[in-house]
């Protein structure tokens, strides 16, 4: 049938036939002033745009080969610059030293032969050994090096590369994004807090006797981005973009290894500070008593979120005798409700749009009955094995 699998295009927003008919009015109106004397040049325009102190991206790292673009020298040349301006180009763009000029000179030579054929030649006095044992220093120094680069700084072809490093046993794969750039003292919490909280776990019911509690954003409309099967020369279906400020409304849940205990959704604009947080305690502390009246040890896990910790919060904890477990800062990969139970809601949201409230709760609460007791034991049940993963690996991040 001849289709390819396409990701949708993100488009701002899903335009309603108003929206439709105005951006033809007016696009109209426009094209009829184009012709004015000098009218786009008189044209000023003005935006506002968020700028990030730190932007990160993901990239690949060799950790197999999937780029086959032509290699650096092979672009300078059809470019039609001389061999020292595309060693000086590809410097500058990889990095110094990335390619020597003698090795563009040769690469220059063979071009100019008319051999564009990428195809290695025997080198004399260099030893394909080195190249594969430089390639080797190479990517364990930068792992995020891509086959155009390391076929630049060898002066070879990418499908050599590529080959060299599939018999190396290597694979190309995308970065996993983290939570947070952890410093010394952030990985020394975690190991010490984990290493306490492994000396609890054989107490009696240590793990049941764990309520974890936290905050998510659930919107209004949920959109994703998926593949599409279309024609080739066809563009897949646009999805619109959330807003900038999408509608949404903050919930708030707490759970154990039988399940949900505790939830609500707060007001519109409605924030969690102390008192507040305080008063979600006292609601949660009835809903124990009415759900687990055999239940006489609470320990209690939650992030350490300024309401969590606050003067009066601790205050409200002793006058309920809860005991609140450590947990380290920066440590989602540590708290129940983040690495599980948010992330089976956000895959239960996907694509879903809700009209008012009324509905976003009723779908929740549908939601949440229709999870198993298994599935809250696994996540409960999950803590000392990530808890070992953090001591065992020098505090770094669990990754899913």
């Amino acid at each position: 049938m001849g289709k390819v699998n396409k990701l949708e295009t993100w488009v701002p927003h899903q335009l309603t036939s108003d929206n439709i008919q105005q951006r033809i009015i007016i696009c109209n109106s426009l094209l009829s002033k184009r012709n004015r004397h000098r009218f786009l040049q008189q044209i000023v325009t003005g935006d506002e745009k968020w700028v990030l102190y730190v932007n990160h991206t993901r990239k690949h790292q060799w950790v197999n080969p999937e780029d086959l673009a032509e290699p650096e020298p092979l672009y300078e040349f059809q470019l039609g610059n001389n061999a020292t301006a595309a060693a000086r180009n590809i410097c500058a763009a990889l990095g110094e030293g990335a390619v020597a000029d003698r090795t563009c000179r040769d690469w220059f030579k063979r071009f100019r032969e008319g051999d564009m054929s990428l195809e290695d030649r025997p080198k004399s006095g260099r030893p394909l050994e080195s190249d594969i044992e430089r390639l080797k220093v190479l990517i364990e120094d930068k792992p995020r090096l891509t086959t155009r680069e390391l076929s630049a700084m060898l002066g070879c072809n990418q499908s050599t590369i590529d080959r060299h490093l599939h018999e190396m046993g290597k694979v190309n794969k995308l970065e996993t994004w983290v939570p947070h750039q952890l410093t010394s003292d952030n990985i020394q919490q975690r190991i010490t807090i984990c290493n306490s909280l492994l000396s609890k776990r054989n107490r009696h019911r240590f793990l049941q006797q764990i309520v974890t509690g936290d905050e998510k954003w659930v919107l209004y409309v949920n959109h994703t981005r998926k593949h599409q099967w279309v024609n080739p020369e066809d563009l897949p279906e646009p999805e619109p973009k959330n807003d900038l400020h999408p509608k949404k409304v903050m919930l708030s849940i707490w759970w154990d290894c039988e399940g949900i205990i505790y939830w609500e959704l707060l007001p519109p604009n409605t924030t969690i500070d102390s008192k507040l947080y305080c008063q979600q305690l006292q609601n949660l502390k009835i809903a124990l008593q009415a759900n687990r009246p055999e239940r006489r040890k609470i320990r209690l896990l939650h992030d350490n979120a300024r309401p969590h910790v606050s003067k009066v919060t601790r205050q409200k904890l002793e006058e309920l005798e809860w005991e609140v477990l450590p947990h380290p800062p920066y440590s989602p990969d540590l708290a129940p409700s983040d690495y599980h139970l948010f992330r089976s809601l956000r895959n239960h949201l996907v694509k879903k749009h809700f009209d008012d409230q009324a509905h976003l709760k009723s779908d929740l609460e549908t939601f949440f009955l229709s999870l198993p007791k298994k599935f809250f034991e696994d996540g409960i049940l999950d803590l000392p094995k990530r808890w070992e993963y953090v001591v065992d690996n020098n505090g770094v991040y669990v990754v899913d």
